[in-house]
């Protein structure tokens, strides 16, 4: 929290307007798809192609990261990526103007935080669960996002668009066009998860074979890539502990 925080030195605000969208899911299949790291190359395909098709709408930066458990349920993907970041990830379709702005910003949080830190504000990403149902995701924008079931197969969701109060108006509209353009129910990506979902949602509901996802990927290893499943785990041990009541936390249980 720290790390998106201090993106701003004036401290960060919510823009204007709210997201409300529901689907016919389980809501904790949103918790598994909004923390793991290997459905975006192929779920969203089609925004990275779009951005492909824009000159320089990507750069050559590698989709690469950690996973990790923080405990209590909380857990968090922290990983680079191509696309821009207004919090400090220039794309050539920014123009020079643009980079002016992020070189500004960069230089400015490398004097108050030091080179190490200021690098990861600038060029990681971070898709953030708060146990049990708040996510905060850092990519090419800022979003806070929670949800609420309605049934054991219809979720709500609110979100919203996050940013530095003193952004200029230019780096604002990068920040918004982002959101939209990936972000919530009229997006390149908010659309695929839902289909996903609700398929998945289908799935269960047809089939009393399988009845458990497997999240043991990245089980054992002493650090989890982005792609591995030990932020999913964090949540899924939590969950299990609250039910239960057991207050066992060895071991790989989900």
């Amino acid at each position: 929290l720290d790390v998106i925080f201090d993106q701003s030195v004036d401290g960060m605000e919510i823009i204007g307007g709210t997201q409300e969208y529901a689907m016919n899911a389980n809501w904790k299949l949103l918790v598994e798809n909004s923390i793991d790291g290997y459905h975006a190359t192929s779920t969203h395909a089609t925004y990275l192609d779009y951005l492909k098709s824009m000159e320089g709408g990507l750069t050559d930066v590698a989709l690469r990261g950690v996973g990790k458990d923080l405990g209590k349920g909380h857990g968090v993907i922290e990983y680079t990526a191509p696309w821009g970041r207004p919090a400090g990830q220039w794309v050539s379709l920014w123009g020079e103007e643009g980079k002016q702005e992020i070189d500004a910003l960069n230089a400015r949080n490398e004097k108050l935080y030091g080179k190490e830190k200021a690098d990861r504000i600038a060029y990681k990403n971070r898709n953030l669960l708060i146990f049990p149902n708040l996510i905060i995701n850092d990519i090419m924008s800022l979003t806070i996002r929670t949800f609420f079931p309605q049934s054991p197969n219809l979720l709500h969701v609110n979100a919203w668009a996050a940013g530095p109060q003193e952004e200029s108006a230019a780096a604002r509209k990068f920040r918004l066009s982002n959101f939209l353009e990936f972000l919530g129910p009229g997006g390149f990506a908010t659309p695929d998860d839902i289909e996903a979902l609700e398929h998945c949602q289908l799935g269960y509901r047809n089939s009393e074979d399988v009845r458990w996802n497997d999240i043991s990927k990245g089980m054992g290893l002493e650090q989890p890539a982005m792609d591995d499943e030990a932020q999913m785990r964090a949540f899924w041990r939590e969950w299990s502990r609250r039910l239960t009541g057991s207050e066992e936390t060895q071991g790989e249980r989900a």
